[in-house]
Order: C-alpha cells, then structure tokens, then sequence
C-alpha cells in the first residue's frame, strides 16, 4: 500500500487512534477523520457547502451520527453551520491565524514539560520512514504539494503521540487542524522545495533529540519551526494583497 494511501487514516496521536468502544464510535472516528483530513487537503475548500445527504449517502450512516461529526468540526473552527445555507468550511485571516500560531509556539514549549512520553525504536524507525519518504519526494520531477502535506500530518502525529498531558495534546491538535491548510493554501506562492528542506531539517533535529531522551528540546526546536512557518506565510500573504 502506498504511504499517501495510509497516512490520513493512521493518526498515533488522535484519541481516535486509540481502541474505540464500540462500532458507534469507530463508525464516528473514521467520518470524522475523513472528513478532518478532506478539509485540511482543502479537498473542500474554504467556502465549500458539504451536503449532509451526499455525505450520509456515501458514509452509509443517516444524517443522526453524520451531524455529530459536523458539530465537532464546528467546535474545532473547521466548518460554521449557517441557518438557510448548511454546513460551510471556514476561512482563516492572516490576523486570526497570527493569534493561532502565538498560542501554538507557547504551547509547543510545554510539550517536553508536560508529562512526556519517552519514544521508543520503533517511534524513531516510523520517523526515519517519514525523513526517506521526504527525500524521494524531493527528487521527484513535479512536486506532489498534497504528497508532502499528508507528510506532514504523519509527522505531526508523532509529535502528538509524546504529548502525555491529554488537555495539551487535545488542545494542540485542534490548533495544528484549524492552520495547517492555510500552510497548504499558501504553498503555491512559497517555494515548495525550501518549504521541503526545512521541514526535513524539523523532522531530523527532532529526531535526534528524541534519540538522546531530551523531551524539552523537541518542544523548543517545534516552536521555533512553528514561529519561522508563520513569518513565512505571513510575507507571502502580505506580498500577495
């Protein structure tokens, strides 16, 4: 199977990932996360109208478990229910999301502060996968823009999954979700294979830090990714008003 194929749908660090209790609940993770990873692929853009019949339609569900979904992307700022309209992905301003990433960068600190969790062999081989997947995308002759964000959602599950404060982990990747396709909307006026090096460089530092057992320095070198990723976004934006 192709890593494109099964990155959306494995998420070590969502509370989904986690043995569910009852098919209710699988049922609920597997649209939710679907519908999650659809959204931030900008598969439904920002201003799209998702049809809750074609969407029961497809999930083979009635629309009962289907509104769940759509009222936790609502708490999680990813779509606004609209009297008269329907459910409608949001858009994020250049001033919201610059209050976004503030809170992330605060909070990426506490990930090493927090009750970490140690990472083990098989956490590093996962992201030794990630780091060989990121050099053949490199070297591929197009680019494949979504390719590389699906990795980056892989990587970014592995740094949820040392979160062992549940309220910061719960937290974290709600904020992580409501920016990440502002990333991907913006990749086009930045230069996907800078964009590329230095997400490879984010993925080896945090790797040896990881492999060294100093938790606190993982959530410094995330923050301090996290912080260069918005001035980037933020110039290119302004650039392109």
């Amino acid at each position: 199977m192709n890593f494109a194929d099964i990155a959306p749908l494995f998420h070590p660090g969502d509370p989904g990932a986690r043995p569910a209790t009852s098919d209710a609940r699988k049922r609920f993770e597997r649209i939710y996360h679907g519908l999650r990873d659809r959204i931030c692929l900008l598969e439904y853009p920002p201003g799209a109208r998702l049809s809750e019949e074609e969407l029961a339609e497809e999930f083979k569900v009635s629309r009962t478990p289907l509104r769940r979904v759509l009222t936790r992307l609502e708490v999680e700022g990813l779509v606004q229910s609209r009297h008269g309209v329907g459910t409608i992905v949001t858009d994020v301003g250049l001033d919201e999301l610059e209050q976004v990433f503030q809170l992330r960068m605060e909070l990426a600190v506490l990930i090493g502060r927090l009750s970490p969790l140690e990472r083990g062999k098989e956490d590093f081989a996962r992201i030794r996968a990630l780091l060989e997947h990121c050099d053949a995308l490199s070297e591929e002759p197009v680019p494949d823009i979504k390719a590389f964000a699906r990795l980056n959602m892989a990587f970014f599950h592995e740094i949820s999954a040392m979160i062992g404060n549940l309220p910061l982990r719960e937290i974290t990747e709600r904020l992580y979700f409501q920016t990440f396709r502002i990333w991907l909307q913006s990749v086009p006026r930045l230069n996907l294979a800078d964009e590329a090096s230095i997400f490879r460089r984010e993925m080896a530092d945090i790797l040896a830090a990881m492999e060294i057992g100093d938790l606190a320095a993982v959530g410094h070198i995330r923050r301090s990714h996290i912080s260069m990723s918005f001035m980037r976004i933020a110039r290119y934006s302004r650039a392109g008003d």
